[in-house]
């Protein structure tokens, strides 16, 4: 076979280091971002938060970082090269879409949506001048402490306990077993097994030895940790109730009818008890009086706070889109390290300034992009859903990735970065990007009912419906198909269930 060589002309996509660093920090959420800047920060020492004060000096160190950051813009890829790349992992030419306009264009003047888009670069912004001091706080003020366990709780109080050897430790055995909401989450049998194989001969523990334990454990605080299922919790807490009429009738019914409470069977309880539907709603009150999940009070899980990515706020008859602007510190280039740059120098030292500039060049650039692109999916979202804020769920609008895709040119790849656990915090709460994305259902006019609407109107006929002839699946269909809505049965029972509404068999009430 004979060999040659052949000159070949042809299109390729790579991806950059560059690049996969700004798609990455593009899917980050609020906190992971915060903690790759304070990565970049501790590694990289061409980078520096900018201070904000009056001295002559720092004005000047920013004017220096505002010129780099300048010469960041001219020497690395746009956008375009970011969406070009990312489209150019599928197959299909209309993948390979580009975001021409991600740096360039702006939001035409005309549009009822105000974005403040000076707030992506400006490294001197201020979020409000009424903050005073607050504007210079730590960025990463948002983590929160831990806080003492359900165990350690009680251990606490087992160890304080005149108790012996033996049953100190079968008993931090048993304390073990029990999970977040207060229950044993193994069979009481078994962990007596196990913590008898670490005892002696003499000080196994035997079934009524155990029983005993755990019924000490169970009137610890949190009263009722250690029952072995609901109808145990509530027993317990209701014995240390003070002695009443009502008090022993509830701890009859949660002794032996609590499944005719759970079907809401109340007719029968009250055959069964010779009680009056009075005396009986009593009885449910002080039952509903108690906490099914005890151990939930005592928790060593930290409060998650969201930290929202953009407010949105009205203005007159528009409404404004802004960045949050506590979400990432104000990041610059050392003027003094890159002032040491020489363009001859080869020495290791003027390598390792010049790599670490450049990458902290690429790293503002990035930040940059990311702000403008969630900046410009948020613009888009408010638009499409101004009659949400205006009105509420039930005027929420039919939305899907690929509608926010088209108007502003990107790819639906991009799309589900940029919404995945980002927040808007908005006068009706604070929501992730992917609350405003949801199917929709035909009306009989043509038009369309996103799936957030009806669920709201759900929700809003079970809350205004009477509790003792609660609306069926059958009948909340009905009431909507009536409203122009056209929706099965079997659409409403998967709504309902997504949002953990009983049945109606199951929502019966006495009054």
């Amino acid at each position: 076979m004979k060999q040659a060589l052949h000159i070949k002309m042809g299109q390729s996509l790579a991806m950059t280091p560059q690049l996969q660093q700004a798609i990455r920090l593009l899917q980050l959420s609020t906190l992971e971002l915060q903690s790759e800047i304070q990565d970049a920060l501790e590694s990289n020492p061409l980078l520096e938060v900018n201070e904000e004060d009056g001295s002559s000096t720092n004005e000047e160190a920013a004017s220096t970082t505002r010129t780099e950051v300048r010469e960041a813009e001219a020497e690395t890829a746009s956008a375009k090269e970011l969406e070009t790349t990312e489209g150019g992992f599928a197959d299909s030419p209309e993948e390979t879409r580009s975001d021409e306009s991600l740096q360039s264009e702006s939001m035409p003047d005309e549009l009822p949506v105000d974005s403040a888009w000076e707030d992506v670069y400006e490294p001197s912004y201020s979020a409000s001048s009424s903050r005073g001091e607050e504007g210079s706080r730590d960025f990463t003020e948002f983590h929160s402490s831990g806080a003492a366990s359900l165990q350690d709780h009680l251990l606490e109080q087992l160890y304080l306990s005149p108790l012996s050897s033996a049953e100190h430790q079968t008993g931090a055995a048993i304390i073990e077993a029990i999970d977040d909401a207060g229950y044993l989450s193994d069979p009481l049998e078994d962990i007596i097994e196990s913590s008898n194989q670490d005892l002696g001969y003499k000080d196994q523990m035997d079934e009524e030895r155990s029983e005993k334990l755990l019924s000490f454990i169970q009137r610890l605080d949190p009263i009722g940790c250690g029952a072995r299922n609901i109808g145990e919790c509530m027993y317990v807490q209701l014995e240390q109730l003070p002695s009443s009429t009502n008090r022993d009738r509830a701890l009859t019914v949660v002794g032996k009818h609590l499944a005719l409470l759970g079907s809401h069977d109340l007719p029968k309880i009250r055959r069964e008890m010779k009680i009056s539907e009075g005396e009986l709603q009593e009885v449910i009150n002080l039952i509903r009086s108690v906490n099914p999940r005890p151990g939930a009070q005592i928790t060593a899980n930290s409060a998650q706070y969201i930290v929202p990515d953009v407010f949105v706020r009205r203005e007159r008859n528009s409404w404004k889109v802004e960045l949050n602007p506590d979400i990432a510190p104000r990041l610059g280039i050392n003027s003094l390290y890159a002032n040491m740059v020489k363009r001859a120098d080869k020495s290791d030292d003027n390598t390792f300034i010049r790599n670490n500039l450049q990458e902290a060049r690429w790293f503002i650039k990035s930040l940059q992009s990311r702000n403008e692109t969630l900046l410009r999916v948020a613009t888009a979202i408010v638009e499409h859903q101004r009659d949400f804020l205006e009105h509420g769920e039930m005027a929420m609008k039919p939305l899907v990735l690929r509608d926010i895709a088209e108007q502003l040119d990107m790819h639906e790849s991009t799309i589900s970065r940029v919404t995945t656990q980002k927040f808007m915090h908005t006068p009706r709460g604070i929501h992730e990007f992917k609350y405003f994305f949801s199917s929709h259902v035909a009306t009989s006019d043509g038009g369309e009912c996103s799936a957030t609407a009806i669920r709201a109107m759900i929700r809003e006929l079970v809350a205004n419906e009477d509790h003792q002839s609660p609306l069926s699946d059958s009948k909340i269909a009905s009431t909507l198909v009536g409203n122009g809505i056209e929706v099965a049965r079997r659409t409403i029972a998967k709504y309902r269930e997504s949002m953990a509404i009983p049945p109606s068999n199951e929502r019966k009430r006495l009054n």
